[in-house]
């Protein structure tokens, strides 16, 4: 058995994009338009890491997924070089960090479509450091 990819419903494709890939840092792999199903399918990984796949699922019909979509799906989580620099570069751009790096190990953030990002960093913990230590968490993670 392999692992293939983990698949989350977005609502909006281009933010959604804009988030993973120009926030993130994932790469587009592939795309499939299916006419006939009215649906788009984007598959992202991390650059180098193509095993670890997302796949990004667009009905082209409107849905809302909020009432679906909770802390029960859990997250996707990805290993970065460095915490906090990934967090500066990501709050620099707009997003939340719901869950500051205290621990110079770990951060939580989300897409706009509420999934949960869990960025671990390579390695062992850095050495604390502000101001992400005395930062609170923000909404839920």
């Amino acid at each position: 058995m392999k692992y293939l990819h983990t698949m989350v419903r977005v609502t909006n494709l281009d933010d959604s994009l804009d988030f993973y890939v120009n926030k993130l840092g994932l790469e587009e792999l592939r795309r499939i338009d299916v006419e006939e199903g009215r649906f788009t399918l984007v598959f992202l990984a991390a650059p180098g890491n193509e095993d670890a796949q997302v796949e990004l699922t667009y009905n082209w019909e409107p849905d809302d997924y909020s009432q679906s979509v909770g802390r029960n799906f859990g997250h996707l989580a990805y290993e970065v070089d460095d915490i906090y620099a990934t967090c500066r570069r990501l709050e620099e751009m707009g997003v939340t960090i719901n869950r500051p790096p205290r621990d110079g190990r770990m951060a939580f953030v989300r897409s706009p479509d509420n999934i949960s990002i869990e960025l671990l960093q390579k390695g062992g913990a850095l050495p604390k450091q502000e101001p992400w230590v005395s930062r609170p968490n923000v909404g839920e993670w």
